[in-house]
Parts: structure tokens; sequence; C-alpha cells
């Protein structure tokens, strides 16, 4: 992957136009583990999607559909956008098929990894995720976990983060691309940006990795960070609350990670959460 593109631009298709936002199929990310996609239906139209050899999430970004993955059609979704609440969440096994039609203007990200896992699909609610605070003064950000390691499935973990504008996030800064278990393990991972004020940034800084070299990203609303390797701290533009949409998977399904020590005293400075924080509730 040396050398390779790292940040992708979703296309902007306007508002009342159905279509695919963003198309990161393995071959194009150059990466083993992952292929991601987004995509928007207006109201009527649909999709549907086959897993063979492959399981997949798929992460109901805002509004309703019906959607039916063997067991009878369902409605989902229940936040207009992602900042307006927690998200339904579809896991499918291979050898499974999902149909989505969308009641509003829905928009649907959907992340695939191999896999040959005999396993149940299931439907994540908004009650079923976990939120938590994490960090504390202008590091502090809201965590919502919804595909957790204990989840069961194969390899995809899948996790929202809510940084308020002007705070810091995934920090002090870390990485994951070393299998030695228990302490960190080797994990490719997705971090897909939506900003509640569409002139806003985030920026996302690597540094440390052999493919991604040290770099600083500006990423905008809809915009896609792959992280293979290194470190990967990110900063809110001051004003601007950013979400991201966290899909990882690799050599094992945990969290485990290695901090930079560099930066790791920052923890004994922390004493408050920012009080602008939980940004989204149920």
């Amino acid at each position: 992957m040396s050398d390779s593109k790292v940040l992708f631009h979703s296309d902007k298709l306007p508002e009342h136009q159905g279509g695919t936002l963003l198309s990161l199929p393995r071959q194009r990310a150059e990466w083993e583990w992952m292929s991601f996609t987004v995509r928007r239906l207006q109201p009527g139209e649909s999709f549907s999607a086959k897993t063979d050899l492959e399981e997949a999430a798929f992460v109901l970004l805002g509004g309703t559909c019906q959607a039916d993955w063997g067991s009878g059609k369902q409605k989902i979704g229940k936040r207009k956008n992602v900042f307006d609440g927690f998200p339904h969440a579809l896991y499918l096994p291979t050898g499974n098929e999902a149909a989505f039609t969308a009641e509003t203007v829905c928009e649907i990200a959907e992340c695939r990894a191999p896999s040959d896992a005999k396993l149940a699909p299931k439907l994540v609610a908004p009650r079923d995720t976990v939120t938590s605070l994490r960090g504390g003064g202008n590091a502090s950000r809201q965590i919502v976990d919804v595909i957790t390691p204990a989840f069961p499935a194969d390899m995809l973990m899948v996790i929202e983060v809510y940084t308020p504008g002007g705070n810091w996030s995934s920090y002090p800064p870390h990485k994951h691309d070393v299998h030695n278990p228990p302490a960190e393990v080797d994990l490719d991972e997705i971090y897909y940006y939506r900003i509640r004020q569409p002139e806003g940034f985030a920026l996302q800084h690597l540094y440390a990795g052999q493919y991604a070299g040290d770099q600083t990203l500006k990423a905008h609303d809809g915009d896609c960070v792959l992280i293979h390797n290194g470190y990967h701290p990110v900063v809110a533009g001051p004003g601007y609350d950013v979400y991201y949409l966290n899909f990882l998977a690799g050599s094992a399904r945990a969290l485990a990670v290695t901090e930079d020590r560099e930066h790791v005293w920052i923890r004994s400075t922390w004493k408050d959460t920012d009080p602008r924080l939980p940004l989204v509730k149920e």
C-alpha cells in the first residue's frame, strides 16, 4: 500500500438525488480487510445486497426505510441524521441477503470484510448501542459502541464518535498495526466523517506509519480516511461538531491499541469532561 491515497472525497450529489456517495472497494483502497460504500435513497427507492464469502454491516446514517433480511419487512431508522440520535445497524453474515426500501430520504453506510463464518443476521437498534464519554478537557468526546468485540460477528467492529468543535479525538494518539495480543492487534480502520455545519472540517494527523508517512489531512463532510497503520489523532475545527463512523477489521476482534508514550502524560491533566457532551442522546 506504499504511496497509496488515504483520503477520499464523497460525490456531492444534489440533496434531491439518490445514488452512491462514496465507493471504496478493497481493490481501490488497496488493502486487505474492508470495502466501504455510502449510498442515498430517495423515498420509494430500493437496493438489495447479498453476502458471498463476506460479512457486511449496514449503518443507517439517517432516514427511515423498510428492511427485509429474511424475516419479513421491518421499519428501521429513527434519526434524521447522525447528529439526531443513535443508529440502527444491520449485521449480515455470509450467505445472506437484505433489501432496503426508503420511506424518507435515507443514507446508509455499508462495510464488508471477507468471512466464511456461519452466523446469524442481527439488527442493532438504538437501544442496543452503548454510549460513554471518553477523555477530558478539550480531548473529551462521546463514543457510541454499535458492534463491539463481544457482538456475534466474524471480523467487523463498528463505533460512532462525536467530537465537539475545537476538541481533540482519538487522543492520546494510538496505533493498532502489530499483532501482539493482548497488548495490541493489527486493525485496518475507516474514518467516515460528517460535520454538523457543511462548511466545517476536521484535521487528522497520520504519523509513524510505513504507508501514510507523516501528513495532516483536512476532512470535510462526507470524506473518508483509511488508516492502515501508525498513529492517527483527530481535531475538530473550532465551532464545528464532528462525527466519524469507524469500521475496523484485522487480525483479531479486539480493540487493543498502543498509545504514543510521548503524549500519554496528558491524561494526568484531565479533570472534567467537556460540558457540551453528550452531543447526542437516544
